[in-house]
Order: C-alpha cells, then structure tokens, then sequence
C-alpha cells in the first residue's frame, strides 16, 4: 500500500511531461500511454543516479528504473505499444551537467542507447 501512495505522491508533486531539464531531486510526471509515473535525480559521485518509476494505471503494481549517467549518455524507457501501434518511448540524457527528459518517437521497435547530442 505505501509503495502506491509513494508514486500517486510523487506524481501529483511532479511538473508536467514535456521534453526538457530537469533539476536535481525535481520530479517530473512522465507520460507512457497506459503508464504513467515519474523520473527524478540525485547527483552522485559516479554520476547522476536516475530514478524512474512507472505503473499501469492507477492499480499497476510500479516498477522502478534506476541508471547511472555519466556526461553525454542517454538512457531510454520503452512500454510496447498494443497491435499495430508504436512503443511510448522516453529518453533521459545528460548533457553539459544537466538532464534532459524528452519523449522519442519508436525507431522499427528497436531501442538503442545512443550518446546525446553536444549544446552549444
């Protein structure tokens, strides 16, 4: 029960989806067709420590994703699309000591990290 109430906070007190930075312990709601969730930072010695936590509805049990980025790595997370529709894709990066959430249209269903690319 504390784990639903944990992400149903979290989300409320996310901003909403849409690709941009995200700050330090600053959550922000994330937007994956049927799942919904939140994605947030902690930065750490070997890099940032990001969290993303995902659930099915109101009622899914939330599953938790947790990367390491260093500078220039982005990560992706991806939930199937139903028969004939695309993946709900979200890449997070860093890039020039700052994160980045934006979402990031399916590729031929394959999902691929890649370095992100340099701000000028």
């Amino acid at each position: 029960m504390y784990r639903y109430i944990a992400l149903a906070a979290l989300c409320i007190a996310a901003m909403p989806a849409h690709a941009g930075e995200l700050g330090a312990m600053k959550a922000e709601s994330i937007d994956l067709g049927s799942f919904l969730g939140a994605v947030y930072y902690t930065p750490e010695e070997d890099g940032y420590r990001v969290v993303t936590t995902i659930a099915q509805g109101e009622a899914g049990l939330p599953v938790r994703f947790v990367a390491i980025l260093t500078e220039n790595q982005t990560v992706a997370v991806s939930v199937p699309g139903k028969l004939g529709e695309s993946d709900q894709i979200i890449e997070i990066s860093r890039v020039g000591g700052k994160l980045f959430v934006s979402p990031r249209p399916d590729v031929d269903g394959i999902l691929t990290a890649s370095p992100a690319a340099a701000v000028e």
